[in-house]
């Protein structure tokens, strides 16, 4: 019965979201606010079949229904109940599942903001959201149905993958990451609205920057914690590797990012609209080749799913969008740009577009290094790989280039400025700069784009700084502070976002570079050593739980001598999974995490195989994302004027 109400749903969906777009191109073009309103109704009745689609799963999932294909899949009596509700998201049937109440509940939300503010793009936002709902519901119907119906149900299933088994970050790592990844279709069809209705106005452009800063907020907050995973689970030390998958989730995140800076050209200057525009379409473009990358098999990741049969129709559908966007951007690009253009290289926008050119040269290189690999496996039947060293040596310039940038270009005014008052507002911050020097070096910093970093920082932070304390002098303490978070709260929110970007940054630099480790074999009394810590290994412990048996060993650690406590690094045995899935154990420091890893032990022998590191200011990168998510919820709020 499940599976029967489940098809019925989506197919209804489906139709609603093809009449709807169809109908809603025609009202653009007929000019029909009647027609709108009905297209305005189908998008309400697909996302909210689609959202009921997602609960009716979920249930399925913790009744559990093994007549249902997806639950024959992923279900089983034996999970715990967070366990049951992630494996909505834990495989591709399943996630695809959630996207369309991701979709859905962005069709809803987006909908009703718009409202009848904006006549002359409401039908084209309608028909191109719907468009894209067409293709995601066609998928359920089709070819990753999640609502298929097992005519023999076993009573038991496999669960999901025990690596999504293994910590409780994926209970909100998926969906932020999806926040991010669909949330990217509004603003996408805002700015196609936009190209198609050939108006980018002033009363515009701030619901095009709050929509796309809304899945800004959700990717940024997703790939972190992504990273945070990476780094509770995995057990080698790090929490980002170039990984493709990781990359795909970064490739729009770079572009979103530029489209924001510039988004705020067009607001005060009324210049780079087209620019815009094509780094927020060429950003939807980027989430529908990460989904391809995440959904196909083609590479081999932690983080992929399995190889299926979906690949060729989101490059089918890739395809569409880039053919759609060309020929729109041919057609109606000519009526939207106006305003005076850069007229000085000291200017502001000046330094916002150089920034730009930066992020996109940074998409690229990531792109390149991340794809070139599958095309030559396709082309010519060889498999390379592009590593780390590639990324690092790209990258490392590009991430010091921008991070300078931002303190650069808030430092200078808009429109025209003189060199003397350029020097007034580049020369002074140099001392944060050198500031971040003085710092860096005495604690032992010796690599040279670390310490590039540093500087770059120090600078940008001063002047991050002084924007937040414009208006001190008129306003007072209590004054700034409550003009910024009042009517001045969007540009508070944007240095917020600055403040935040400069710890990841200097963290990520800092940790990469300072980070020591080593791996030793113990027995039981045995210790070792690493920086200033003392690790004595006491015992293992083993725990059977229905899902799965840890295996976990007690580690007492000392620092400098005295004791801290214990850790406990563990090996997961999933009755579903014949390789182990270990836990690292970290504890974390402002200045420093100790991260052990317990790579093996043998029961006869009783000898521990254990993996520790001392990684400085990771918990920075943390701290950090967490200001970037605040600032953005400040910046995406609607300015009120006082």
């Amino acid at each position: 019965m499940i599976s029967i109400i489940g098809q019925s749903m989506i197919l209804v969906a489906l139709i609603s979201a093809g009449a709807g777009s169809i109908l809603a191109f025609i009202s653009a073009k007929k000019d029909s606010a009647e027609g709108t309103n009905w297209a305005r109704r189908a998008a309400q009745l697909f996302a909210i079949l689609l959202i009921a689609a997602n609960f009716l799963m979920v249930y399925a999932l913790l009744a559990p229904d093994f007549s249902v294909g997806y639950v024959a899949k992923v279900g089983s009596t034996t999970v715990p109940t967070w366990v049951a509700v992630v494996s909505l998201w834990s495989s591709l049937e399943g996630s695809i599942l959630f996207w369309g109440a991701m979709l859905g509940v962005y069709v809803l939300v987006s909908v009703r903001d718009l409202g009848d503010h904006h006549p002359e793009h409401l039908p084209y936002f309608l028909g191109v959201l719907l468009a894209c709902g067409v293709f995601f519901t066609f998928l359920l119907a089709g070819p990753a149905n999640p609502f298929t119906s097992v005519p023999n149900p076993l009573t038991e299933g496999p669960g999901p993958n025990p690596l999504l088994q293994n910590h409780i970050l994926m209970i909100i790592h998926p969906p932020m990451l999806y926040g991010g990844y669909v949330g990217m279709t509004v603003p996408f069809a805002l700015a196609m609205a936009a190209l198609l209705a050939g108006n980018l106005g002033a009363d515009f452009v701030p619901r095009l920057r709050r929509w796309l800063m809304i899945p800004w907020i959700f990717l940024t907050g997703g790939i972190v914690l992504g990273g945070w995973w990476a780094y509770e689970v995995l057990g080698w030390g790090g929490y980002w590797d170039w990984d493709p998958v990781e990359n795909a989730s970064f490739f729009p995140w770079l572009t979103a990012t530029a489209a924001l800076h510039s988004v705020i050209v067009v607001k005060r200057r009324g210049t780079l609209k087209i620019w815009s525009i094509t780094l927020i379409l060429a950003t939807f473009l980027l989430t529908i080749l990460g989904t391809f990358m995440t959904r196909s098999g083609v590479f081999n990741s932690v983080h992929s799913f399995t190889q299926s049969d979906i690949g060729p129709t989101f490059l089918v559908f890739l395809a569409i969008c880039f053919v759609a966007v060309i020929l729109a951007l041919a057609a109606r690009m000519d009526r939207l740009e106006g305003g005076a253009g850069v007229r000085d290289v000291k200017s502001r926008e000046a330094m916002f577009l150089l920034n730009n050119l930066f992020f996109v040269l940074f998409t690229f290189v990531v792109v390149i290094g991340t794809v070139f690999p599958l095309l030559v496996e396709a082309i010519k039947g060889v498999k390379i790989s592009v590593g780390s060293p590639y990324f690092n040596a790209m990258s490392v310039p590009l991430g010091v280039g921008i991070l300078f940038l931002m303190g650069v270009g808030p430092a200078l005014p808009w429109g025209v400025a003189s060199v003397e008052r350029t020097k007034k507002a580049l020369l002074p911050p140099l001392i944060g700069g050198v500031i971040g020097l003085a710092i860096a070096l005495p604690l032992g910093l010796t690599n040279g784009w670390a310490l590039a970093t540093c500087f770059a920082g120090g600078y940008t932070l001063v002047v991050t700084t002084q924007q937040f304390g414009l208006g001190f002098g008129r306003r007072g303490l209590m004054g700034t502070i409550s003009h910024l978070l009042g009517p001045d709260r969007q540009r508070f929110g944007a240095y917020t976002v600055h403040s935040g970007v400069v710890m990841i940054i200097v963290a990520i630099a800092v940790s990469h570079t300072m980070r020591s480790h080593s791996e030793t074999t113990l027995l039981k009394g045995d210790s070792a050593s690493i920086g200033p810590y003392s690790l004595t290994f006491i015992d293992v412990e083993n725990t059977v739980e229905p899902h799965r048996r840890v295996l976990a060993a007690r580690i007492a650690v000392q620092q400098n001598g005295q004791p801290i406590g214990e850790l406990r690094p563990a090996i997961n045995h999933y009755h579903t999974q014949r390789e182990p899935i270990g836990t690292p154990a970290v504890r974390v420091g402002v200045l420093s995490d100790l991260y052990l890893s317990m790579m093996s032990y043998e029961t006869k022998s009783g000898k521990l195989g254990l993996r520790a590191f001392i990684n400085p200011l990771v918990s920075w990168i943390w701290f950090g994302t967490l200001v970037m998510v605040f600032g953005g919820l400040l910046a995406v709020l609607p300015r009120r004027q006082t």
